[in-house]
């Protein structure tokens, strides 16, 4: 309980963290357990966030990183990618550790409720959708030719 001004108020109770799963345990089974992994441990980190900003912030706009991480964790060509986020902008990489290899349109969920899709490493839009879902399609349009399942570094000899 604290005290303010007006008189005593109740603190809202976060929620613990999530229990994440083991990055570096998966790693030691492969490429697809860490990407598996990585898609999980995105979600959870995310969702624990957007309930945070709710209890925090009630009210007030939070970009759909959720239902976007969502939307591209459900379809199959993305799901095999290493996805990561910077400043909300949901990534894709072809390597499952740094440095990444992005060949894959970004999504940037905006204030607004839109997405904005950019072509990879570049700002330049691609275009805006209304949902998660047909960002999610604007970005598996432009997949290029040939785009396998994310590996390690060592697996592609460097």
């Amino acid at each position: 309980m604290t005290i303010s001004p007006d008189g005593p108020s109740q603190t809202p109770s976060i929620p613990p963290r999530p229990l994440l799963p083991d990055l570096a345990a998966a790693r030691k089974l492969g490429s697809a357990a860490t990407v598996e992994a990585r898609w999980q441990q995105l979600l959870l980190v995310w969702q624990w966030h957007h309930m945070r900003h709710e209890i925090l912030k009630p009210g007030t706009a939070y970009p759909g990183i959720v239902p976007l991480i969502e939307a591209a964790g459900a379809e199959p060509r993305l799901r095999q990618l290493y996805p990561f986020t910077s400043h909300y902008n949901l990534n894709f990489s072809s390597f499952t550790s740094h440095p990444w290899s992005i060949q894959v349109p970004s999504v940037d969920p905006l204030h607004d409720g839109r997405f904005c899709v950019r072509r990879p490493r570049s700002a330049e839009v691609l275009g805006f959708a209304h949902t998660a879902d047909a960002a999610v399609s604007l970005v598996v349009g432009n997949l290029p030719a040939g785009l396998g399942p994310a590996v390690a570094h060592e697996q592609t000899g460097r």
